[in-house]
């Protein structure tokens, strides 16, 4: 079976703090609420603080899990209300089928792969220096930095997951998406496209995370974005594979997990 849970975080605690602040902490508290062996099962999560005052945790297991370490350390366990919610995924999965429309959530890291980074960091410096023509390099994986890439990215790959973006009824471009921002051109690795696609989707949040793994050693970073909007379901099995694999890299950091909803009424 599959469980999608949605955990209430508290912000005022300390150790909410922590995990707030620290995708690599938060991490090892998901993993904390999995029985079995780390590595056994995929588990997919995301933190949803658009309201910072009521931030949401959002997981997705192949088994029960049991938040309970969450609630007591970073929760409200004394207060009234359904602090962890854990439901069964089959009832949304059997909903799954070809032109079925959904609005969705999805944090990403959109990211590129190149041989040759316009601007290489100290250590991508040095990979470049050591390189030899006898053999293929593998590539550099950079993040996309601007929302326009960053749409763009979502927007070029929708069809391999399995769904599409249907074209906007009204809305006019997200704000800063009109126009091409003034640091376009540090993604300067980006194919050029429309950044006025004038689809279904908007980004509602974008952040760089920064952290070292256990407070030491080299740091980890990556850039986020999440994209809100209205998709249609072209593929079912692919679709449902990647609600279940998840979408993207850095997946252990709280990115790659696509949630549904019903579409809101429109009023004509």
């Amino acid at each position: 079976m599959t469980y999608l849970s949605r955990i209430r975080v508290n912000p005022l605690r300390a150790q909410s703090r922590l995990l707030l602040a620290n995708p690599r902490a938060m991490h090892g508290a998901v993993m904390g609420g999995v029985p079995g062996a780390a590595g056994s099962e995929r588990v997919l999560w995301r933190l949803d603080a658009d309201d910072a005052r009521r931030p949401h945790l959002f997981v997705l297991t192949s088994s029960k899990p049991d938040w309970t370490h969450v609630i007591e350390q970073a929760g409200w366990p004394d207060a009234d209300g359904e602090h962890a919610a854990v439901r069964d995924y089959a009832p949304l999965l059997r909903q799954i089928a070809g032109g079925r429309e959904f609005a969705f959530r999805l944090t990403a890291s959109p990211v590129q792969n190149t041989q040759s980074p316009h601007t290489p960091t100290p250590a991508q410096a040095a990979r470049l220096a050591a390189r030899t023509d006898s053999k293929r390099e593998r590539g550099f994986r950079l993040g996309h930095r601007t929302a326009a890439a960053q749409l763009g990215w979502f927007l070029d790959r929708t069809e391999r997951w399995g769904f599409d973006i249907p074209a906007s009824r009204s809305d006019s471009p997200a704000l800063g998406l009109d126009q091409p921002s003034p640091d376009t051109v540090l993604d300067a690795q980006a194919a050029p496209r429309d950044i006025n696609p004038l689809r279904e989707v908007r980004i509602t949040g974008r952040q760089r995370h920064s952290f070292t793994k256990d407070g030491k050693g080299p740091r980890v970073t990556f850039h986020s974005a999440t994209f809100e909007g209205r998709l249609r379901v072209t593929d079912p099995t692919v679709f449902t594979t990647r609600l279940l694999e998840g979408i993207g890299p850095s997946k252990a950091y709280g990115c790659g997990l696509l949630t549904l909803a019903p579409l809101p009424a429109r009023k004509d």
